[in-house]
């Protein structure tokens, strides 16, 4: 039996001082093509708990999610999404790909949250220190501290929140861009390698949208089996 979301894990911050908390969580991390996605959800003591149906993205129709983004925007003291570019993770891997979109999203914010509630337990946010001169020349954005939590998306009611929103805003984009190249499926599969897609990458090859630089963006490894980064055998729907 699923356990729901709540604000227990966010209330249980609060009372250490972390009045302020921001829940935050990736999409596409493992398509094909398109961007890789950061949601981020704010919350405060002042947030009562999370509009009835809120879940891990993966756990809902295209659909439930599409509808629950108003009531989780009015519900959200703040939130944002943010976005990497495929060539910017064909540049600088899929690691420092999602450091960026997250810091992307917080950019957004109007406020600044006292912590970060991370999915998982690698912390991807968090610029590595540099030693030295380097360090002292870093022009890389401050973050909040952060928390990771495994399966927060799970039982965290703003990371579910987070998850949703940002679920919702890149397969906006990948349905938009459907339209521009139809022959890759996207307005279904969302850039991830569902049998459809792979066959067109073996047939036609990439467009600019691909991630270049991984396997199975390549027409002579398309269907092979096989990733490089995250599990993109499996369609997220």
């Amino acid at each position: 039996m699923s356990v729901r979301p709540s604000l227990r894990f966010e209330r249980s911050l609060q009372r250490q001082g972390y009045r302020v908390l921001a829940g935050m969580d990736e999409v596409g991390r493992g398509a094909l093509a398109g961007p890789v996605s950061v949601g981020v959800v704010v919350i405060d003591e002042s947030s009562r708990s999370a509009p009835p149906g809120v879940r891990d993205s993966k756990l809902l129709t295209p659909a439930a999610r599409v509808r629950m983004v108003p009531a989780l925007r009015r519900w959200a003291r703040a939130y944002a999404v943010g976005h990497a570019a495929p060539a910017e993770i064909d540049e600088v891997g899929i690691i420092v790909a999602l450091r960026l979109a997250g810091q992307r999203a917080l950019a957004q914010l109007d406020i600044v949250p006292d912590l970060v509630i991370l999915d998982g337990n690698h912390d991807w946010l968090t610029e590595p220190v540099r030693e030295g001169l380097l360090g002292l020349l870093s022009e890389a954005p401050s973050t909040p501290p952060v928390q990771t939590l495994i399966k927060a998306d799970m039982s965290c009611s703003s990371v579910a929140a987070a998850s949703v929103l940002a679920k919702v805003e890149r397969d906006g984009i990948l349905t938009g861009q459907h339209e521009h190249f139809p022959q890759y499926g996207w307005a279904g599969n969302k850039g991830y390698s569902a049998p459809e897609h792979l066959a067109a990458l073996a047939r036609l090859g990439p467009c600019e949208l691909h991630r270049r630089s991984w396997r199975r963006c390549r027409p002579e490894d398309a269907g092979q089996d096989g990733v490089m980064v995250g599990d993109v055998r499996k369609v997220d729907q």
